[in-house]
């Protein structure tokens, strides 16, 4: 038991595209490489700017979804947070997790985030780290998360781009020397399903406008708080031509909000 609810009674919600991607053992084995999955929040390129907009977590209830390894909700427990969820569609993802986590606050559970109105708690703080383009019903996610929050409570979210994912395929376009000659933004209002190749395996987002991220909050009485297009550190331009090529347009979208009432 913890926060109020029975956890017999949680569901898995079948409908997250990533999940038999992220349980096909050898995707995950591929993304287990990454450096964010190997070196954690310290190795992410937004990490900088995203936990400038995390909250004082003194004794506050937290809820990660798509927690994944479960960085961010270790992180959070490391800096006062009471108590902390963590769901994940993926039970290789959640099994990581809990074998990374010793803090007792922590909770995971396989669990898809279109189910999080099974949760009898709610909470202070709601935290997403680019996993909510993988979601097609934006509006009614955010309508559950309005309803998951305390009233006040914060929302801060982080997606892919609209920008990086609006022609589909998510590559530059490379000149006769096989240099990034342009990043090509085509369809940027078909507002649908888009098929990318990510560590040479093909998988499901949905393509967003900035309008749609933005106004579906603020629709749903959330105030915004802080928009940000995270670019790479003094450190990381220093490292490599592919690094300053992050400069020439905007990979991530990271949206801090409250729940107005």
């Amino acid at each position: 038991m913890a926060l109020g609810y029975d956890d017999s009674k949680i569901l898995i919600y079948g409908g997250l595209s990533m999940t038999d991607i992220y349980d096909d053992q050898s995707f995950f084995e591929a993304y287990s490489q990454m450096p964010r999955s190997k070196y954690g929040l310290s190795a992410a390129g937004e990490w900088h700017e995203l936990r400038k907009l995390f909250p004082d977590f003194t004794g506050k209830t937290v809820l990660d979804l798509g927690c994944g390894y479960g960085w961010h909700c270790r992180y959070a427990a490391d800096h006062g947070a009471k108590e902390v969820v963590g769901i994940d569609a993926s039970g290789k993802m959640i099994d990581k997790a809990q074998d990374m986590t010793t803090q007792p606050n922590i909770h995971y559970h396989i669990m898809d985030m279109m189910a999080i109105d099974q949760l009898e708690a709610k909470f202070d703080v709601i935290i997403s780290s680019l996993a909510i383009h993988y979601i097609k019903d934006y509006g009614a996610l955010i309508e559950k998360i309005h309803s998951a929050l305390n009233v006040h409570g914060q929302l801060i979210m982080s997606v892919e781009h609209p920008i990086f994912t609006a022609e589909g395929h998510e590559e530059w376009m490379m000149d006769s020397n096989g240099r990034p000659k342009y990043w090509p933004v085509d369809h940027y209002f078909d507002q649908s399903k888009r098929t990318t190749d990510f560590l040479g395996f093909p998988v499901q987002k949905y393509h967003r406008t900035v309008a749609t991220y933005l106004n579906t909050l603020l629709n749903h009485d959330f105030t915004l708080n802080q928009i940000n297009e995270p670019t790479p550190t003094k450190e990381m331009l220093a490292k490599s031509q592919e690094m300053r090529d992050e400069l020439r347009r905007p990979m991530m979208l990271i949206i801090s909000a409250n729940r107005t009432h």
